[in-house]
């Protein structure tokens, strides 16, 4: 990597990204609804969470290796399903390669850009997530699509409330990328011209559908038609997770749990994997952060189920107080997404880099060989800093 390319935190990723990126294109990967508190929360929460460090009798070798879903990863990090729709070309398979290069797995979200054949052959480790939409038929014919490709998990992810008003504004996202939107946009594409470059070296533009929503062969769904069927699908029951779970027959995690009770059905729906997720803040605005979540759940299904946890991670400390709260592993979305922005394969290869240093600097520090001996005995939590959902007259 070119001295001048590498970046020592993901917040200058997040600069380079707001540099590089058409403003509307940027805009989209800027987390939140309403008010954005649920945003803003999913990284403070873990700035009030802090260290209690030895300075002697520190072990000398550091163990970050683990297990999820089934696959064994050299870091407890690996990357959450988002849609990369103009971010990069290469998208989501750059995001794979990147993740391979880091001995770790791949989640490829229903909505990519990239269909999961090109994606699990960059990455074995792939993981293929898939919202309740289109009825039954149509999601097992996703799902086998997905295991024919080599996925090697599946993911459901029920974390969505369809929120969509921003105080800040939202986004002008286009339906389709024709000559009128084209022309709309050029002055955006103009004003940011290495990001334009590399799209027309591709000889293509962002096409803005969803290639693993398309049916038998047939042409994509627009972004917006994709969404559309989603908005208009039945909500699941629980019967309907524990369906979708059997009819997969594999390693299966349940994204967007933040409650016990719910936690609690989860498992008894047959999960192999609970991901605690608020979906990065696009959800139900005054909903906490994950890691205050997190260890309500873990006390009371972490010797049931594999935990994760998604939302707010941005550097390898965040990780270690995750990992001492419960989770066995973090989730990557928009951190990943601005070292994409900022860099492409090489720049999420670099935020991966980051991670793992960090993890590495803290348990350092902690005195700990592995992630293994984590513990909330590790850290300094402040009164009031849990968030007990769902509880109701159970005890833990």
């Amino acid at each position: 990597m070119a001295k001048t390319e590498w970046f020592e935190t993901v917040a200058e990723a997040q600069r380079r990204a707001a540099k590089r990126l058409p403003k509307s294109v940027y805009s989209a990967l800027v987390a939140g609804s309403e008010r954005g508190i649920t945003t803003e929360d999913n990284t403070a929460a873990f700035g009030e969470l802090g260290f209690a460090p030895h300075v002697a009798g520190l072990s000398a070798k550091r163990d970050m290796s683990t297990t999820v879903m089934g696959q064994a990863i050299s870091l407890p990090v690996f990357i959450s399903p988002t849609g990369v729709q103009a971010v990069h070309p290469d998208g989501e398979v750059a995001v794979a390669r990147a993740a391979a290069a880091r001995g770790t797995a791949m989640s490829l979200s229903s909505f990519a850009s990239k269909p999961v054949e090109e994606v699990a052959a960059a990455n074995p480790q792939t993981f293929f997530q898939m919202y309740w939409t289109g009825g039954r038929d149509k999601l097992v014919a996703r799902m086998e699509r997905a295991r024919a490709a080599g996925a090697v998990g599946l993911i459901m992810t029920s974390d969505w409330s369809f929120s969509n008003g921003r105080d800040w504004g939202s986004p002008a996202i286009p339906e389709k990328m024709d000559l009128r939107a084209m022309l709309r946009f050029a002055p955006e594409g103009i004003a940011r011209p290495r990001w334009l470059f590399d799209f027309a070296k591709t000889g293509k533009v962002p096409d803005l559908t969803a290639p693993n929503l398309s049916e038998g062969g047939g042409p994509a769904p627009t972004f917006f038609g994709a969404y559309g069927e989603w908005m208009q699908t039945a909500l699941p029951t629980w019967e309907d997770v524990a369906w979708l779970r059997e009819q997969w027959g594999g390693p299966f995690m349940l994204k967007g749990v933040m409650r016990v009770d719910d936690a609690r059905r989860a498992v008894d729906a047959g999960v192999t994997t609970i991901s605690v997720s608020n979906h990065g803040g696009n959800n139900l605005d005054g909903t906490p952060a994950p890691i205050r979540a997190l260890p309500a759940i873990a006390d009371a299904v972490g010797s049931d189920v594999e935990i994760v946890l998604d939302g707010g991670i941005r550097r390898g400390s965040d990780v270690v107080k995750a990992l001492a709260l419960g989770a066995r592993a973090v989730m990557l979305g928009r951190a990943s997404l601005w070292g994409l922005a900022a860099g492409g394969q090489v720049g999420v290869e670099n935020v991966l880099d980051i991670m793992r240093s960090g993890i590495d600097s803290a348990l350092l520090g902690l005195g700990s060989s592995s992630i293994q001996d984590l513990s909330a005995n590790d850290l300094i939590i402040p009164d009031g800093f849990r968030r007990d959902l769902g509880l109701k007259d159970r005890a833990l």
